[in-house]
């Protein structure tokens, strides 16, 4: 029972469903109960393998119904003949309009046979009897059409972080009746989403490793995993304290050693995840063959797709951006569309009227006017309707994070967009041009002793939200962190696309980190304070971080080969941030801070060359001198 009350709390935090005011109010709420019958199946793949599959369809039978499908990782349940869900399908609108609803655990999760592979790899010229996930969808769909009463034979498929990376799949080689489907936080590739960014590990998800790679040999309805205890409250001094990545491995051997073998066992790891993120520390073959990105061209014109990103996702925003933009490459004739909000992970599937993220707060309704007017907007157009690509909806619905208003364009980035380069002059400016035809050097001591935090909060987290939106000026504080800024704002910048950092920098050691932020530094009188501020700040001269990014510094020319730096000499690195809009009103300033270290969201660099981070030793780890040049700059995209 304590398992799976775990696997709830993470599911439902993971996957931002509901709060527990919601949750209260749906377990009330019996129009799931009173207009649908559940039945539970077992569809046999093209292998034999048989996957479990819930299928809720209305109770009224007058009609046929589209299908709309989400497959999962993190279980379809509740198991069992009478144990139904609160809430099914995307929203409430596409629940009450009644839609044939089908969830189902992927090969090797819960209930389902087989084996589970993380990002399982697409295979893209199948015998027979091969497998992927690809082919999973295709076999469940193929059979839902055949075997399920009242349906129209047009299906849908939707889902949020992992269970959209399973939308994104459902489209690749799509079966025939597969009308609309939208990938919604979606994973692109492990070694970019999640548990890494540019091939820095992101150290804040280490508890969640185990829920994906603990070994499950039959179908189960009950966790079968156990997430990592930390035995204290402050998780930047916690693991501090654990020291090299390599001493978390005893927290991924799920059964208990032999005391008798103990010395001999202490390297073991039993977690396949585990294993496989500590052997294989560079983008290669096994990283490279998981990703789907690098499938998109696959996506027949017959599949209309909505890609669904929050600006503020922590988790997954190369993902949907990726996909979006991959769509949009090789599907020229493709109906592709793009939603990007002020959310953070699947905040908008939240029926909350105030739309925080953090402490910042962007107005209200924004997810409840998503909710009815585009997603429902979007699946009912292609799975009930006409079908064409006169949908009503805009190619770009995104929302500008300055302004705090949605914006509708016919391209993303907008077709009227320009790239400006912005120099880190001296005295922390930041401005079009070079101050001076001299180059100068700023440096800053890492200490690796010190690091600098991601959050001023003392606490633990089990995947962390807030800090997208933290106030940066702790950071902005310390020696080792570089500041540099605009004049305030005479009139309004907007930025509407990616951003490009482009620093010149060297380090006394042979490696190091580099991280990079975009902040909105809010005037001294801004006094819109709101309920959710933290009661240490205040919004008068509030630093809002509006980007950011790490790259390992190894991974500068390749993310294949790694390579030392030479110690003190000048090395161009750049970093591309993923894309923004949003707008620097005027009054406001521009800034950007750069640094190299960011604990504990991304682990700590020995800032000493090693063929392996996740095995380096404790005499690896020094402290370096690190440079930034003045020819640095940051290229902006910036809306005209």
């Amino acid at each position: 029972m304590k398992k799976l009350l775990l696997l709830t709390f993470f599911s439902l935090f993971l996957l931002s469903s509901c709060n527990s005011t919601i949750e209260k109010e749906q377990k009330k709420d019996t129009f799931v109960a009173d207009n649908y019958t559940k039945k539970e199946v077992d569809i046999v793949m093209r292998d034999g393998t048989k996957l479990h599959t819930t299928i809720y369809s209305p109770k009224d039978t007058s009609k046929e119904y589209p299908i709309l499908m989400q497959r999962t990782p993190y279980s379809s349940a509740p198991y069992g003949e009478g144990k139904m869900k609160a809430k099914i399908s995307p929203n409430v609108h596409l629940m009450k309009e009644l839609n044939i609803v089908v969830y189902q655990d992927v090969r090797g999760r819960w209930m389902s046979e087989g084996v589970y592979d993380n990002m399982r790899a697409y295979i893209p010229n199948k015998t027979a009897k091969q497998s992927d996930e690809v082919s999973d969808t295709y076999d469940t769909i193929d059979w839902l059409v055949k075997n399920v009463e009242n349906n129209n034979g047009n299906v849908g498929t939707w889902g949020i972080s992992y269970p959209g990376h399973y939308a994104t799949v459902s489209t690749i080689d799509a079966h025939p009746a597969l009308k609309a489907a939208s990938p919604q936080a979606s994973i692109g590739d492990f070694f970019f989403d999640d548990f890494h960014h540019n091939g820095a590990f992101l150290l804040s998800y280490f508890r969640a490793i185990s829920l994906f790679g603990t070994y499950k040999d039959a179908p189960t309805d009950s966790a079968w995993y156990s997430f990592p205890k930390m035995d204290s409250q402050d998780q930047y001094q916690f693991f501090l304290d654990k020291g090299p990545l390599k001493n978390l491995n005893e927290y991924f051997q799920y059964d208990k050693l032999d005391v008798a073998n103990t010395e001999k066992d202490k390297n073991r790891i039993d977690d396949f995840f585990w294993k496989e993120i500590v052997e294989h520390p560079n983008y290669d073959s096994i990283w490279q063959s998981k990703g789907i990105i690098q499938h998109l061209d696959k996506v027949p014109s017959t599949v209309a797709t909505m890609v669904v990103a929050g600006e503020f996702d922590a988790e997954d925003l190369y993902g949907p951006l990726e996909t979006y933009k991959g769509i949009e490459k090789h599907g020229k004739d493709n109906y592709n569309t793009l939603v990007f909000g002020p959310w953070d992970h699947g905040k908008w599937a939240r029926n909350t009227v105030e739309n925080y993220v953090g402490n910042y707060y962007f107005g209200d309704s924004i997810s409840l006017k998503y909710q009815s007017d585009v997603e429902t907007k979007f699946f009912n157009h292609f799975l009930k309707g006409k079908g064409d690509k006169n949908s009503g909806l805009p190619e770009a619905y995104v929302f500008d994070t300055g302004k705090k208003e949605w914006k509708s364009y016919d391209a993303w980035p907008p077709k009227n967009v320009v790239k400006e380069n912005w120099f880190l002059n001296r005295n922390q400016g930041l401005a079009k041009k070079h101050d001076g035809k001299l180059t100068r050097e700023i440096n800053f001591i890492s200490d690796i002793k010190r690091p600098v935090p991601y959050s001023e909060d003392i606490k633990t987290v089990f995947t962390p939200r807030k800090y997208m939106t933290d106030d940066q000026r702790f950071a902005a504080r310390r020696p080792d962190v570089l500041v540099f800024e605009t004049d305030i704002l005479t009139e309004d910048f907007t930025l509407a696309g990616d951003i490009l950092a482009k620093l010149k920098v060297a380090t006394t050691g042979s490696a190091a980190d580099w991280i990079v932020k975009v902040v909105d530094v809010h005037p001294a009188d801004a006094e819109e304070n709101n309920e959710k501020l933290q009661n240490h700040l205040k919004m008068s001269n509030y630093h809002l971080m509006v980007r950011s990014e790490v790259l390992r510094g190894r991974f500068r020319n390749s993310f294949e080969h790694p390579e030392p730096f030479i110690p003190n000499k000048k090395t161009d690195v750049n970093i591309k941030l993923q894309d923004v809009f949003h707008t620097f009103k005027k009054g406001h300033k521009v800034q950007i801070q750069v640094q190299s270290t960011w604990f504990p969201l991304i682990d700590l660099n020995p800032q000493t060359y090693v063929d392996n981070i996740y095995k380096a030793d404790e005499k690896d780890f020094k402290t370096q001198t690190h440079t930034v040049f003045t020819d640095s700059s940051i290229e902006f995209s910036v809306l005209k």
